[in-house]
């Protein structure tokens, strides 16, 4: 099968890629290229820059910055935007909170926060995940009661990501421990993170950085216009949430940038026969790789065409389970390529290696968690196996 954009969406794709390479400085582009701890100021940077042209939040409503785009050209955008090592806009912004707001959210909530949100005036986290509490979300314990006008919310979240930099964060609550059943006595409360009662503790990875944290809360008083959309309805707009979480989680062009660069270290490595891009494996290992996303790129396009009135294809799940499998061994792929020297994180200064090598294994470790966001990969194989294939067990 052979899939082609029409001129229309070609010339959209060619719009996307004169601005992602001609309006975002080269500099900010080769951080992110790099890789390693983010910079929050380049996320601010490259989300204000976008916001600027209308390009941050284009799936949103229109009123509040969304462009009358389809699903194609959303691809398209965020394709170009991978490609062009754009850091994308702050996904518990763009993709998280900002669309729950805007189909949630009062009047006076949508005036306060969606504007702030889109420009990355506000930085907003997640607090989901609790330590008995992720994949089963509905069993979280973090509690808010309610005392005059006022919540008051105790509990803990854990593995929230960039937490250290966000102004606000956006917390599933118990209001009703008594309901019938667990989901249905969530609701979903916007905190200030400068409230007294408030801690925030890192947690080191694997990788050796600091990228998610542990939220405490104790008796934090929260005002009661701050809870999003009705009581207790908290597992309804989360379920909303996590929908649009899985925007973009078949990243091609970042894949496709990954094998360019291993094929470009492995030509560079040195054997005693030539390169090792020159040893049979090596190559073997590479044309398979480029043969697998070059299938999942079709698959991504036919399932951005065939997504109608905002509902997603179902073989949306095939796209995210086989787009975070391609990545995860594109990246590993590099990391072998690095050999030894990728196990050494903390160069010396007086080192020859080349730097990309600190950051390849580091990397590889820390997009193991691509196999959990956006829906599991576990839950996306029975999702394919009852959605698509019909089977039932």
């Amino acid at each position: 099968m052979r899939l082609e954009l029409t001129d229309e969406d070609r010339a959209f794709q060619q719009q996307m890629r004169d601005f992602f390479t001609t309006k975002v400085p080269q500099e900010l582009r080769d951080r992110w290229a790099a890789g390693g701890e983010v910079d929050p100021k380049d996320f601010i940077e490259a989300q204000q820059t976008l916001n600027a042209a209308g390009l941050a939040v284009p799936h949103w409503p229109a009123q509040w910055g969304g462009q009358d785009w389809s699903d194609l050209q959303r691809h398209i955008y965020l394709q170009e935007m991978q490609a062009a090592s754009v850091p994308p806009p702050l996904a518990f912004n763009a993709n998280m909170v900002g669309p729950v707001i805007a189909a949630f959210g009062s009047q006076e909530q949508k005036e306060r926060f969606l504007p702030a949100t889109a420009n990355l005036d506000i930085w907003w986290c997640q607090g989901f995940s609790e330590p008995d509490a992720g994949s089963d979300l509905a069993s979280l314990r973090t509690t808010a009661v309610l005392d005059g006008d006022e919540w008051v919310v105790n509990g803990q979240k854990t593995w929230t990501t960039l937490g250290q930099y966000a102004d606000w964060i956006f917390a599933l609550v118990r209001t009703d421990p008594q309901a019938p059943k667990k989901q249905q006595g969530i609701s979903f409360l916007l905190i200030d993170m400068k409230t007294p009662g408030i801690t925030v503790r890192p947690i080191k990875l694997i990788d050796g950085g600091h990228e998610v944290n542990e939220v405490f809360f104790e008796n934090v008083r929260v005002p009661a216009d701050q809870l999003v959309g009705e009581v207790n309805a908290g597992w309804t707009y989360a379920k909303f949430l996590l929908g649009n979480e899985r925007v973009g989680v078949a990243p091609v062009a970042s894949i496709k940038k990954v094998l360019a660069t291993a094929k470009a270290r492995a030509a560079q490595a040195r054997t005693h026969t030539g390169s090792l891009l020159d040893e049979p494996l090596v190559a073997a290992r590479i044309a398979e790789l480029e043969a697998g996303v070059a299938a999942l790129e079709l698959t991504v396009i036919r399932v951005a065409a065939g997504s109608k009135e905002g509902r997603p294809d179902p073989a949306s799940s095939i796209v995210k389970l086989r787009g975070t499998q391609l990545q995860q061994d594109a990246l590993e792929l590099l990391a072998d390529i690095a050999g030894p020297a990728s196990l050494l994180w903390q160069q010396p200064q007086d080192t020859s290696l080349e730097a990309w090598t600190a950051h390849a294994t580091p990397t590889y470790l820390n997009f193991r968690k691509a196999s959990i966001y956006g829906g599991s990969n576990e839950v996306q194989r029975q999702i394919i196996a009852g959605g698509i294939l019909g089977l039932r067990a």
